[in-house]
């Protein structure tokens, strides 16, 4: 509602984190055409731990505070998170998602985007304006992120529920994920992201979405872990399941993208016979 309401001061930072395969759309360039009046670009390719195989892994905390200081982002700023993504959202929850998981709890997410924003006639400017840098420390709640081999220990003893935010084609294992074979993590429930959104691009009211996750046996009361193909719309569980009070949802950071180049095969589970090769 601040955002709304214009009051984008020292105590309010927004960020636009949006992201697209660059054959389709330039985040950027986009950003520099118009944005929100004074939010800065969260740039989730810079923004992660470059030394890792897998796409947009977690940084260190220092990497992390000294990308989000220079956004002008300080222990006390309020951050409001977007995207420009056609759905209403897509990447804000993993920018939203990382800010927790580095400690940070004043953090949301512009409900509908920026697809809605500019709909609802908000003003958008190309003005670029450079924030002050703030200092930001970051601790990582280990709580909210899950590693592989704690997902592989969870095989077994099935500590937590896991759900899985992939279309379901990928989940199922019937159709290529860019050209990774798909499936899933045995014991895997699949929600696609999907579902938490509404045909404008907002987020379902609460008691549809605890309606979604009852229907799929998952129980909000014990812990729970997302996944999908690279840690990105696994955050939109980790968000819908916050907006039902649950704040402690933790990600599997690595994903499908890991699991499938780590995991033994008979942890992938799929309905499509693998070749032997």
């Amino acid at each position: 509602e601040a955002v709304r309401a214009g009051r984008v001061g020292a105590g309010l930072r927004v960020l636009d984190a949006s992201w697209y395969p660059p054959k389709e759309r330039n985040a950027r360039q986009e950003f520099k055409e118009r944005h929100i009046p004074g939010a800065s670009f969260f740039d989730i390719e810079e923004c992660r731990d470059k030394s890792s195989p897998y796409d947009f892994m977690l940084p260190s905390e220092s990497q992390f505070a000294d990308y989000v200081g220079g956004l002008g982002v300080s222990n006390d700023t309020h951050v409001v998170v977007y995207d420009g993504d056609e759905v209403g959202t897509f990447y804000a929850p993993r920018a939203w998602w990382m800010f927790r998981a580095f400690g940070h709890k004043e953090v949301s997410v512009l409900n509908g985007g920026f697809k809605n924003w500019v709909k609802e006639g908000h003003p958008v400017t190309a003005e670029v304006t450079q924030p002050t840098p703030a200092i930001f420390k970051a601790r990582l709640n280990r709580a909210l992120v899950k590693t592989f081999d704690e997902m592989v220990q969870n095989v077994s003893s099935l500590k937590f529920q896991v759900v899985d935010s992939r279309p379901e084609g990928r989940f199922r294992g019937t159709e290529l994920d860019q050209g990774l074979e798909s499936g899933h993590i045995p014991g895997a429930v699949n929600i696609p992201f999907h579902s938490f959104l509404s045909e404008t691009g907002h987020e379902k009211s609460i008691e549809e979405i605890q309606e979604i996750f009852r229907e799929k046996k998952v129980d909000l009361s014990k812990p729970l872990t997302a996944t999908c193909r690279k840690g990105v719309t696994a955050c939109q569980i980790a968000l819908a399941a916050f907006l039902c009070g649950k704040r402690d949802v933790a990600v599997y950071d690595g994903s499908w993208s890991e699991w499938f180049h780590r995991a033994p095969p008979h942890y992938k589970v799929s309905e499509v016979k693998r070749s032997k090769a």
